[in-house]
């Protein structure tokens, strides 16, 4: 690819290169005005830049001689083409742009500003000039034209971060230094850096030698994935880990990108690495390995003196090397059972006069806080911290949903929103089977795009204390860098647009056009060599139900595209208008441009059974990272996957009992209800222990089932109630009721955590 790009702009190196009348610029502005005609930018083409905004200047020149060959000469600011100078009336990170035929005015307060102008310059400019030249020669003599425009812009949100864990597999600097340019050129300015794990500890400490020499290694690594039976490794030494100048190299070259590093050393949990090298952290002494597989571990650092002053002198090491404000100190899945039966543990509970186990997380993360705060720098946790009390500085990251986010506003702490329902981009982005193994939910482009980090519960003073929102991408199912990029790219682009322009306003009209503009800005993907998901031309199918009739309908999301299908084997049409379904079912189909077929094939299996045309009720909603369905999902007709849970046709809910009814329209003879449930304890899915069902019957009596159920070590946990074992039975209501697992137990996975539920299709014969 860089091979070609630069043969085209050496072949046109005398030609004009021109922008797409239609701007495309991701995140987009607040505001954007066009006009007709370009501004000339070649070597000739001057600059003046206040001091302060070197930063963004050397970018400029950076590109255009790697891209052009040249860079622009330095002027007074009266004789330059190209001005950047301050303005004090300009927001905070914001900027104002305006290219004329003869000039490119840039308006800012400060040097975030700068650059954020800056890359929306980049946008504008040829595409081509993403490839480095190669080394023989540039091609001064290329002329660059840009649009006339007027842009307006600054971010919605302070707070715009990605994350990467290089615990889990681990990736080198020169990686991790393209990953942060990524961020920039889409003006995030936080990359959250996760070093420690119970699978790898990744950075140098002086002090603490055992931790490369040991913790950053293990021994082999779980093949497949955590819930496939039996349990295969692939017997391979595996590890890796930054040098404390590896790590100045990285935070340098993230400061030319306007980009913060937020490090995080996790405690009290997550520790095995840690542990594995120095026992004496631990509250057994025992040696133990490091992690060589996935999922949450009973061995956590135990609160003695031993193990703060461990602690505070691998921070005093750590944050010299980190000039930003924050340190993240994890606080997150500290399972309390080596707690709970610990000596020491269970006296410094009573001592300190704290509640219980809970009470002692609070109590380490409140003294560590301490620490850190008097080396004039700041803790973020993830909102587990808030369990037994919230240190009084803290910043919460709430992952687990949004509640722990409004609780921390609520309580006048600064948050960070980052729940899996929208921000977890190691979930599945496609239905399709080929898609490479991930830790499972289901998290589409379009579903990001949706994200408001900004609760409805909050009034506007709260409101304020939503610093943003991150992105995460944990890595146990993604071990090379292709991989995530293709787990990043496109979804960081939706990301992008929600911190810096805002959640949508008008979703229907919005995402379209976002859409397009995505389908665009591939080609700049491309340029840089980015492995991102190319699911442009994916078909999306759903059940419609209109005057008591059940259609198909098609749809794919890039314009100027036809779909062909076939059902039942039937012979391939054009798809017009939704499929009317009146019995099963198999549809397949493909999307199309001038005759070619783009993307990959799709099928669907409907099953037309007596529940399709009824109406359903919960009494409670889905939990909203498993929800993709909604409750209709559960008489769809469809069946979720029989790998992930979290497709659109699985529906998941923590821990909550479940009643689910069903209005069939009128009196009906059934016979039979089968369902399916989920059980995958290594990510906290318990399948529950039994299915109630309740009916009329013709006599207006309630007839009542119950079916126990035994889950052993399936994932799919397949139940089937015979209805007619009673007699023929008629009715028109069914009524489900699914107890949850409730709090699971010590020694299990999530110990101490709620369990979820995940249901799928409920067929009624």
């Amino acid at each position: 690819m860089r091979t070609i790009y630069t043969l085209i702009l050496t072949l046109f190196s005398f030609s004009v290169f021109s922008q797409n009348p239609d701007v495309v610029l991701i995140p987009k502005p607040q505001q954007l005005t066009l006009r007709d005609g370009n501004f000339t930018l070649d070597k000739n083409t001057s600059l003046f830049t206040a001091p302060e905004f070197e930063i963004a200047s050397n970018f400029l020149n950076e590109f255009l001689k790697n891209g052009a060959g040249f860079k622009l000469q330095n002027t007074s600011k009266e004789d330059a083409n190209i001005i950047i100078e301050k303005d004090t009336s300009q927001p905070s990170e914001g900027y104002f742009l305006d290219i004329s035929n003869s000039k490119i005015h840039i308006k800012v307060s400060d040097a975030s500003g700068a650059f954020y102008a800056i890359q929306t310059l980049r946008q504008l400019l040829p595409i081509g000039l993403e490839v480095p030249l190669a080394p023989e020669g540039g091609v001064e003599s290329a002329t660059f034209l840009i649009p006339q425009l007027t842009i307006t812009d600054f971010p919605k949100f302070a707070y715009r971060g990605m994350h990467l864990d290089v615990s889990r597999h681990f990736f080198d600097k020169e990686f991790v230094k393209k990953y942060i340019a990524n961020l920039a050129m889409l003006k995030m300015n936080t990359f959250h850096w996760h070093l420690t794990d119970d699978q790898g500890w990744r950075i140098e400490i002086k002090k603490y030698p055992e931790l490369t020499a040991k913790g950053a290694f293990r021994n082999e690594t779980r093949i497949g994935h955590y819930e496939d039976k039996p349990e295969l490794y692939d017997g391979k030494r595996y590890g890796g880990f930054y040098t404390q100048e590896d790590i100045k190299e990285v935070v340098a070259f993230a400061a030319t990108q306007n980009v913060t590093i937020i490090p995080e050393i996790e405690m009290p949990g997550h520790a095995q690495a840690a542990i594995s090298s120095y026992p004496e952290l631990g509250c057994t002494g025992k040696q133990i390995p490091v992690a060589t597989t996935w999922g949450v571990f009973e061995d956590i650092f135990c609160p003695k003196e031993e193990t703060f002053t461990f602690l505070e002198n691998v921070l005093n090491e750590v944050m010299p090397l980190f000039p930003g404000e924050y340190i993240h100190i994890g606080g997150d899945e500290a399972p309390k059972l080596r707690w709970k039966n610990c000596a020491h543990c269970q006296q410094l509970i009573k001592d300190k006069n704290l509640k219980n186990e809970h009470g002692l997380q609070s109590y380490f993360i409140h003294r560590i806080e301490e620490f850190v705060n008097s080396k004039g720098k700041k803790i973020i946790g993830w909102d587990e911290i808030l369990e037994g009390g919230l240190a009084p500085n803290a910043t919460v990251m709430s992952w687990r949903g949004m509640q722990g986010g409004i609780d921390a506003a609520k309580q006048k702490h600064d948050v960070i929103m980052t729940p899996v329902s929208h921000c977890y981009f190691d979930y599945y982005q496609s239905e399709n089977l080929d898609e490479p193994t991930a830790i499972g939910g289901f998290l589409p482009l379009k579903k990001v795009y949706s994200f408001n980090p900004i609760p409805h519960e909050l009034d506007v003073e709260e409101a304020k204390y939503i610093l943003g929102a991150q992105a995460n991408v944990w890595t146990e199912y993604i071990p090379t860098e292709k991989q995530v990029e293709y787990m990043v790219f496109p979804r960081a682009l939706a990301m992008s647009e929600v911190v810096w322009n805002g959640p949508s306003k008008d979703f229907e009209k919005d995402y379209p056009d976002f859409f397009s503009r995505v389908e665009d800005f591939m080609k700049r993907l491309d340029a840089l060599n980015i492995n991102y998901a190319n699911y442009l031309y994916e078909i999306d199918g759903k059940i419609i139900k209109v005057e008591n009739k059940v259609f198909y309908e098609l749809s794919t999301p890039t314009k100027g595209k036809d779909i062909h299908y076939s059902i039942n084997n039937s012979k391939t049409k054009l798809y017009s208008e939704p499929i009317l379904i009146e019995r099963d079912s198999k549809i397949t189909a493909n999307v199309f441009k001038n005759d070619e077929k783009l993307g990959r094939d799709f099928s669907e299996e409907i099953k037309y059974h007596k529940g399709i045309l009824g109406k359903i009720e919960l009494n409670l909603a889905p939990n909203p990272a498993y929800a993709a369905g909604g409750k209709e999902a559960l008489i769809n007709g469809i069946s979720g996957s029989d790998k992930r849970y979290g497709d659109k046709e699985w529906l998941g809910f923590w821990g909550d009992d479940l009643e689910i009814t069903i209005d069939l329209g009128k009196e009906t003879e059934v016979r039979s209800l089968k369902t399916r449930f989920f059980n995958s304890p290594g990510v906290w899915i318990y399948s529950p222990k039994e299915l109630s069902i309740f009916c009329k019957n013709v006599k207006g009596e309630i007839i009542s089932f119950t079916k126990n159920i035994n889950a052993e070590n399936d994932n799919l946990i397949d139940v089937a109630v015979n209805l007619a074992e009673k007699g023929g039975l008629k009715t028109r209501y069914i009524k489900l009721k699914i107890l949850n697992y409730g709090m699971i137990p010590d020694g299990l996975q999530g110990a101490g955590h709620k369990a979820w539920t995940f249901i799928d299709e409920i067929i009624i014969e």
